[in-house]
C-alpha cells in the first residue's frame, strides 16, 4: 500500500464519518454537552465531504488533461509522420 492509497482512505467520507462518530462517543463519555458534540461532528463531516469532493474532482480533471495531452501528442506524431513520408498533400 503506497502513500496515495493511505491518503485516499484517510480522506474518504466513510472514514471521516466513522472517526467523528468515535470522537463524538468519547466526548459524551467524558461529559461534553450534546449540542456541542452534534455541532462539531456535523461541521467535521461537512468539511470532509467538501474536501473529498475537491480532491476527487481534481483527480478527474488531471486525468482528463493527461488524456488530452496524449491525444494531442498522438495527432502531432501522425501529422509529423505523414509530412516525413511525403503524404501530407496527397
Amino acid at each position: 500500500m503506497n502513500a496515495n492509497d493511505i491518503l485516499r482512505k484517510l480522506t474518504s467520507r466513510k472514514f471521516i464519518a466513522a472517526a467523528s462518530g468515535f470522537v463524538a462517543g468519547l466526548s459524551m463519555v467524558f461529559g461534553l454537552d450534546g449540542n456541542i458534540i452534534t455541532s462539531v461532528a456535523g461541521a467535521v463531516v461537512s468539511a470532509a465531504s467538501v474536501v473529498s469532493y475537491i480532491i476527487a474532482e481534481g483527480r478527474v480533471d488531471a486525468e482528463g488533461v493527461k488524456n488530452a495531452i496524449e491525444d494531442a501528442q498522438q495527432a502531432a506524431d501522425t501529422i509529423k509522420n505523414s509530412a516525413d513520408n511525403g503524404q501530407m498533400f496527397e
